[in-house]
């Protein structure tokens, strides 16, 4: 299993930095595009939700991505030192996407990221959380 590691300070610039690097990895594994595609959404929403309510929007903590890969399987885990969440209630949105004003306002990112991933899982132990993302490859 391939592993890639990498530690953004968390600063909404650092998004977009963390999202090219772990596509230039997934790439260079053959990754397909749709896949790269749902990865580059839930690490831009799984990353935005650690800085807005784990670190609450202050800079300069660590966020660690580790993505591991082999031929079955792309496993991302996002780990921070925040404030943990409650819990990794994903709510089952009712809406009507081409009524764009009316879109929920809250829960929308697990929402999506749970309809792009085969796995989500989280827990917090020691100080630290871990919000571990799966995607089969078959």
């Amino acid at each position: 299993m391939k592993e890639f590691k990498i530690n953004i300070q968390s600063d909404y610039d650092n998004v977009a930095k963390i999202n090219q690097a772990v596509r230039n990895f997934l790439e260079q594994e053959g990754v397909e595009s749709h896949i790269l595609n749902a990865f580059e959404i839930c690490i831009m929403e799984g990353v935005n939700n650690v800085i807005k309510h784990s670190y609450k929007s202050v800079t300069h903590k660590v966020i660690e991505v580790i993505l591991k890969i082999n031929s079955k399987i792309i496993e991302m885990q996002i780990i921070d030192y925040g404030e943990p969440r409650s819990s990794l209630e994903i709510k089952d949105l009712q809406f009507d996407p081409q009524d764009i004003n009316n879109l929920p306002e809250s829960g929308m990112g697990l929402f999506i990221m749970n309809q792009l991933m085969d796995e989500l899982n989280y827990h917090s132990e020691n100080g630290k959380n871990f919000f571990t993302l799966k995607k089969w490859l078959y």
